[in-house]
């Protein structure tokens, strides 16, 4: 008799994510560091100063530090990010990224049958996470007539119908970089009252304007009796450290206590903590790289719109553009060593997501599709 999983796991997708693909170009003959990178919705400008100079120096200490298990409460890191968000430690678990985050909550809170809303086109995880625990998912398709704007009304019936156990909302989110007002979110968390609302904010530092939704969390009075929000955020993007796997998640006691009961020991690796507390500290890089990063979008949106395509509305660091065949166009620009993001996985095969960059690669990738386009 053959072996077998459990029969969610047979279900489960892998699912395609943005950054470079290694066995690809290995297969094609080039060099991952010759690659310009614009499919990653990440900090191109690399993690702050403080960072890659602190580690470099402390050779002793870091031998150290390698040498032991890392804290697994990640107290001191956790620390740090209380006193920046003005919450408690209490209030904070960190995750090897965002993502572990999002499958430990569908693993606390999940089981099979329960249903699960996502609103589609959105990032992929969220689906994987469900099908793993045998969570069937209820979808909201978003249109591209009307710019994948959410409608709220939509979304509450929905949860009214259903009744689902979870709701993850992508805020803003990825790949249309829509981003929903406090207004509308909290339409669909109070309908969500009695279920886990999973709000995820990797991408919340490069929004223009960010309304904060710690308060809804932890601090509304409405919401007293209620501990069903969770705010997911990311420090790989925000700090451009995607290698050292770094993201955390805020909400009432009771959820992170949940979610401490399964999260693996020892999850975030010793050099990844001490690289959180140190970036943290470094406020005023993150500023001065969104600053660098609306300059570099607004010159993409412009010159893309005079090539004929204008980049769908984003109020992040991204933006979708339709090209008509999305694999062909990424593939006639990797030849030329640029990589956007063939959005086909979103079930969106026309249309590729372009990440902003320093103004000069900006530059190049402009350069290398009036190539493609023949102009």
């Amino acid at each position: 008799m053959s072996l077998l999983p459990r029969p969610e796991i047979s279900d489960v997708t892998i699912c395609q994510h943005g950054g470079i693909n290694y066995a690809e170009v290995r297969a094609l003959g080039i060099a991952p560091q010759d690659i310009l990178d614009f499919s990653a919705n990440l900090n191109p400008f690399g993690p702050p100063p403080g960072v890659t100079e602190t580690l470099s120096k402390c050779h002793d200490e870091l031998s150290e530090v390698i040498s032991h298990y890392p804290d697994p409460e990640v107290y001191y890191l956790r620390r740090s990010l209380a006193e920046k968000l003005g919450v408690k430690v209490e209030n904070i678990l960190v995750g090897s990224g965002s993502t572990e985050l999002i499958r430990l909550a569908a693993l606390a809170y999940f089981a099979p049958g329960d249903k699960v809303l996502i609103i589609e086109p959105t990032y992929g995880e969220y689906q994987v996470a469900c099908q793993i625990t045998g969570a069937p998912l209820i979808k909201q398709r978003l249109s591209a007539k009307n710019g994948f704007w959410l409608d709220t009304s939509e979304t509450v019936e929905l949860i009214r119908r259903h009744c689902p156990k979870g709701i993850f909302v992508c805020n803003p989110n990825n790949p249309t970089g829509r981003y929903l007002s406090r207004a509308d979110f909290e339409k669909i968390l109070d309908a969500a009252s009695d279920f886990l609302v999973v709000l995820d904010e990797a991408y919340v530092s490069f929004v223009d304007n960010a309304w904060s939704s710690l308060d809804l969390a932890l601090h509304s009075s409405l919401r007293a009796e209620r501990s069903n929000l969770l705010v997911l955020r990311s420090m790989t993007k925000d700090y451009a450290m995607a290698g050292l796997r770094l993201g955390y998640g805020v909400a009432k006691e009771e959820i992170i206590a949940n979610l401490r009961r399964i999260c693996p020991p020892w999850n975030v690796n010793a050099v990844a903590q001490k690289a959180g507390i140190i970036a943290i500290a470094e406020e005023e890089y993150l500023k001065q790289c969104q600053i660098k990063l609306k300059k570099a979008k607004n010159y993409l949106v412009a010159e893309l719109s005079g090539l004929g395509l204008p980049p769908l509305p984003s109020e992040a660091n991204f933006f979708l553009v339709e090209v008509g065949n999305a694999p062909e166009f990424r593939r006639e620009l990797l030849k030329r060593m640029i990589l956007v993001r063939d959005c086909t996985s979103f079930g969106l095969p026309q249309y590729v997501r372009i990440a902003s960059r320093s103004l000069p690669q900006c530059q190049k990738l402009i350069t290398a599709i009036k190539e493609v386009r023949g102009r």
